[in-house]
């Protein structure tokens, strides 16, 4: 099947634009995956056995908090939980730090700013940590039942 040339032409202009727009992002991108990188190396693997009280709704505040911090993606978000549960941190606590961990990116704010606006970027952030509180009490709310 061969393109007809005006609907080639209508095509390659939005193509175009993409590509330069995703090359633009490429720097922005590599910088945010660089400081991810380093902040989950410099973050002793203890650290977070520490720091939670064994109070349901203070540790999904504070897995999500932490989670928020030390954005990561969903693949090595298994591994992550499954080391923390563990050490002996609690269900509520583990679910709210990977679902931060996976859907708010603190240290990506900047690049995201960039790319999508200021207040897009903070309204998606602030919506998703306090979802990712809300979805952590449910989740282990619903798991308890069962």
């Amino acid at each position: 099947m061969k393109l007809k040339p005006k609907l080639f032409a209508e095509i390659k202009e939005p193509f175009v634009k993409a590509v330069q727009s995703l090359w633009r992002s490429v720097p922005i991108l590599l910088g945010v995956v660089l400081l991810i990188s380093l902040i989950s190396s410099v973050i002793p693997s203890d650290f977070y056995s520490r720091i939670f009280s064994n109070i349901p709704l203070l540790d999904s505040v504070i897995g999500a908090f932490f989670g928020s911090i030390s954005a990561g993606n969903s693949v090595t978000s298994y591994v992550v939980g499954g080391e923390m549960l563990s050490q002996g941190i609690s269900l509520i606590a583990v679910t709210a730090f990977i679902i931060a961990w996976v859907t708010v990116g603190v240290v990506q704010i900047p690049a995201e700013s960039m790319l999508l606006g200021k207040k897009f970027s903070v309204l998606r952030n602030a919506t998703s940590f306090l979802l990712a509180i809300i979805i952590a009490v449910i989740v282990v709310g619903v798991y308890n039942l069962i």
